[in-house]
Formats: C-alpha cells, sequence, structure tokens
C-alpha cells in the first residue's frame, strides 16, 4: 500500500496515552449467507474531480469506494465531497487517516503543542467530522481504515508505527530491551490500541472524542491475529496475484482464522503485481483472485488502484470487465452459505513470525528459531492436503480453537 508523507507520519509516534487496555472476547458464530458482501476499489488522486469520474465508471458493480489518499485526508472539503458523491452513487464509504487529526490544548513535553497543527497548515477537523459522517451518510459509512500495515512493518522493520525514529530525531524506544515473545506481543497489542487515534475511533469515553465507536479497519501481510487483538475489527489480507496458491491460501487461513476465533470481520485486498506499470494483475488473473477470496468467505473484496497512471487510477478496460464479471458472480451466489474451515492449525502463543519464508523474522526482532522450521513444513503440509478450508489461529488462553474445528491440529503434534 502507499506510504504516508514522512514528516507528518512521525507525528503519529507521539500521538500516545497511557490508558487501561480493556478486550472483550468471543467465539465466532455460525455460517451466515452473503446479503452484507462489499466489493470496491481505492482511490489514491488528490482531487474530487478524479474521484468522480472512478466513481461514475464502477457505480454500476461496485458497492465500496475506500479513500485512500493521504492528501485527501487532511483535505475536509475534498473528503466530505468525495463521500457525498460516493453515497450518492449507492456506494458504501469507508475513508483512510494515517493517524486523528484533533485539537490540543496543552504542550505535550517540549515538541508538540497546540501550535503544531498550524505550523503544517493544517485545521484538525476529524473528529467533528467523523461524529458528523455517521449521521449524514449512516450505514453508508463503514468506518475507519486507520494506518496501513502495522504487521508487516512491524515484521520487516522491527516497529509497528514504520518509522523508527520519533519527531523530536530520537530513535522510537517501544522494542527496547524486550525480553521474550509474549512481551514483544504485548507491546504491539497495547502500542496499537493506545495509541490516541486508536482510542479516539474506539473509547467513547476518551475526553473530546467520539460519541459513538467507529469500526476500525486495515490491511496487512503479516500478524492479523495481534491486529484484531490490537483493536481492529476488520483486516484485510493482501493478496498478490504473482504469489503461489499455498500462499494465497496462507494468508487467507491466517486473516481469517484470526477474525473467527476473535469474532471480526475480514477481506481482502489485490495488491500490486509488480513494483513498476503496469503495476496490477492482468484482469484473468484478479477475477481468479476476486473469485477465490468470496468462496473462502471473505466479507470485504478490494481492489487497490495506485497511482494515476490514466484517468482512472491504475485500472484498465481489462480489470473494469473482470470487475463486472466478478459482481456479476457475487450477485448470482449470494445466497450461498459462507465457506468455513473444517480444520484449524494452532501457533504457538505469541510466536509473532512472518510466515514468509523459513527464515522470516519473529516480531521482526529475531531470526527465525528451531520451531520455525518445524511450522513451517506442518503448515505447508496442511495447506497442501486442506487448501482453504484450514484456517491458522494462535495458542492463546482468551480463546477456544477447538470449539469451531471439527479437526485441531497443534504445532507441536504429529501429523499424519
Amino acid at each position: 500500500m502507499k506510504l504516508s508523507l514522512i514528516a507528518l507520519a512521525a507525528i503519529v509516534i507521539i500521538l500516545v496515552v497511557t490508558v487501561p487496555v480493556v478486550f472483550t472476547f468471543y467465539i465466532a458464530g455460525s455460517d451466515c449467507k452473503r446479503d452484507d458482501f462489499f466489493f470496491g476499489v481505492t482511490f489514491g488522486a488528490k482531487s474530487s474531480s478524479d474521484a468522480k469520474v472512478l466513481i461514475d465508471k464502477v457505480k454500476d458493480y461496485t458497492n465500496l469506494l475506500l479513500v485512500d489518499s493521504y492528501d485527501v485526508s487532511l483535505n475536509e472539503t475534498t473528503l466530505t465531497d468525495i463521500c457525498t458523491y460516493a453515497v450518492g452513487a449507492k456506494l458504501n464509504v469507508l475513508p483512510y487517516f494515517d493517524f486523528i487529526l484533533y485539537n490540543v490544548t496543552s504542550n505535550v513535553g517540549s515538541f508538540y503543542n497546540s501550535s503544531t497543527w498550524e505550523e503544517y497548515g493544517i485545521n484538525p477537523f476529524h473528529v467533528n467530522w467523523l461524529n458528523d459522517a455517521q449521521d449524514r451518510w449512516g450505514s453508508q459509512f463503514l468506518g475507519v481504515y486507520y494506518m496501513d500495515e502495522p504487521g508487516g512493518n512491524q515484521v520487516d522493520r522491527g516497529y509497528w508505527g514504520g518509522n523508527n525514529v520519533s519527531r523530536s530525531g530520537a530513535s522510537i524506544r517501544t522494542f527496547e530491551n524486550v525480553s521474550d515473545y509474549s512481551d514483544a506481543a504485548n507491546r504491539y497489542v497495547s502500542g496499537i490500541n493506545r495509541t490516541r487515534s486508536m482510542q479516539i475511533l474506539k473509547n467513547t469515553s476518551y475526553p473530546n472524542g467520539l460519541t459513538r465507536a467507529i469500526p476500525v479497519f486495515t490491511s496487512d501481510y503479516a500478524l492479523y491475529w495481534f491486529d484484531n487483538k490490537a483493536g481492529y475489527d476488520t483486516v484485510f489480507a493482501q493478496i498478490n496475484a504473482s504469489t503461489t496458491v499455498g500462499r494465497k491460501a496462507q494468508q487467507i487461513a491466517l486473516c481469517r482464522g484470526s477474525a473467527n476465533a476473535q469474532n471480526k470481520t475480514w477481506g481482502v485486498i489485490l495488491t500490486w503485481t509488480t513494483d513498476n506499470s503496469p503495476y496490477l494483475a492482468s484482469g484473468a488473473d484478479m477475477l481468479a483472485d476476486m473469485k477465490m477470496a468470496y468462496d473462502a468467505g471473505a466479507k470485504y473484496v478490494v481492489v487497490f488502484n495506485y497511482p494515476q497512471i490514466n484517468v482512472y487510477g491504475a485500472l484498465n478496460e481489462e480489470h473494469f470487465a473482470a470487475m463486472r464479471e466478478f459482481w456479476n458472480y457475487a450477485q448470482a451466489n449470494k445466497n450461498r452459505i459462507e465457506a468455513q474451515a473444517d480444520t484449524v492449525f494452532v501457533l504457538p502463543q505469541d510466536y509473532g513470525w512472518g510466515m514468509r519464508t523459513p527464515e522470516d523474522k519473529i516480531w521482526g526482532l529475531w531470526p527465525a528459531d528451531n520451531s520455525s522450521a518445524i511450522i513451517w513444513d506442518k503448515m505447508n503440509t496442511l495447506i497442501g492436503k486442506y487448501g482453504f478450508k484450514l484456517d491458522i489461529v494462535y495458542d492463546d488462553p482468551k480463546f477456544s480453537s477447538s470449539a469451531k474445528y471439527s479437526t485441531v491440529h497443534f504445532w507441536n503434534s504429529t501429523i499424519g
């Protein structure tokens, strides 16, 4: 996904408060029909006129617009105009914010005070805007996409915020002297949950915050379980058309398994295939991945549409044809019962391993350990046997893995 502007993104480091963190956990309910399925695209450009061109193009075969633009997230007029137009076109809207702007009436240390937004020429409009959005657009306002790839940042950079240096130039010390995997897990979960932005979105008792809590979304490619524990209601698994079917099954198993165990929702976002033009997969490959995600039970399927290489973004007529065909497929099958995994693979508690290769890092802080190769082999054996009917969860006393699945495999047990 697209990175935020570095100068302003650094501010998120200091938007942290120390508050009690309380989680309520449930076991996922029974299967349900696909009446509330969401399919759409992201908008990553800067102007409402560009957004309207894209909305007009896709409104007949999508029902979701993710306003994934850092520039738009800081411009109240443009953000409101885009969302209003999308809702008028019968689309649901999901705006992206790297952090929630808020009014500050007192100094925070020696480096942050009430004049900071003025220095950047920014109006801290987010709290009032979000309160109004729930009344203005009702159920078509789905929530907030907050930050991006926290788990991926953690395993690749050793810090979920992505930027390891604070606004004052000091090194981020969140994971300094971390003792073990459980310590890292606790710091990750509490660190994200205690950000001022997450607290504003989720905690209605937060001073000068929201009158109603708002569902919080993100997308990721690692640590979905811990994203959900940190407060995210919905996580999109990032699927790349150039990766193997086994890798896609693994990502869905991790994301869906976390959602099922923690009573959350999940989806898939189709990301870049290459780092340069044309960026996106072919229409045929895109269609196959969209159907795969839908058949696996995803509540959301989103196409990442960036950069602006034509009037619509990165999408072309081949992609639009695939999207239309997928929409027809989803509509024709919306009364089908959601796909559910009947087998689960249980990982060690707090084992924040990236799981992309046998040598991937654990929490971005430690190299793969003696358990990594064992888990890797057993996981791939199970994926080969069960495919998209496998979920992957963590051994966690707050959740019951066996209650939902007919077959349970633990990472340290024999797999026949």
